[in-house]
């Protein structure tokens, strides 16, 4: 009923930028929050930076002052700007619609992507 489609990811190197995009489509009324998260091999998956619709912003520690969440809600659609990027931000990136409304929906849901691989080689 929704799907999320990510993309962006690739290899760069340390330092560099990747921009990873994230699209809802589907049946959508609304859609209250969307965020992303990353697993790395070996590691349980982790918060990275969640965006509300108002445009409230939040961010890991890992990952302030270096990656840019931002959003344009008339496309559902979140995006991360990664900045001079680690080694250690290597992982796959999980985008995640929260407190989705969709058209005949009793309650709302949340949505996950399939996940995008960032490669970040030193």
């Amino acid at each position: 009923q929704v799907q999320l489609v990510e993309s962006g990811g690739g290899l760069v190197q340390a330092g560099g930028s990747l921009r990873l995009s994230c699209a809802a489509s589907g049946r959508i009324l609304s859609i209250g929050a969307m965020a992303w998260y990353r697993q790395a091999p070996g590691k349980q998956r982790e918060w990275v930076a969640h965006m509300t619709r108002g445009g409230s912003v939040n961010y890991a520690d890992a990952v302030k002052g270096r990656f840019t969440i931002s959003n344009d809600n008339a496309k559902n659609t979140v995006y991360l700007q990664m900045n001079s990027l680690k080694p250690e931000d290597t992982a796959v990136y999980y985008c995640t619609a929260q407190t989705v409304m969709i058209i005949g929906g009793l309650r709302p849901n949340d949505y996950w992507g399939q996940g995008t691989q960032v490669t970040v080689s030193s």
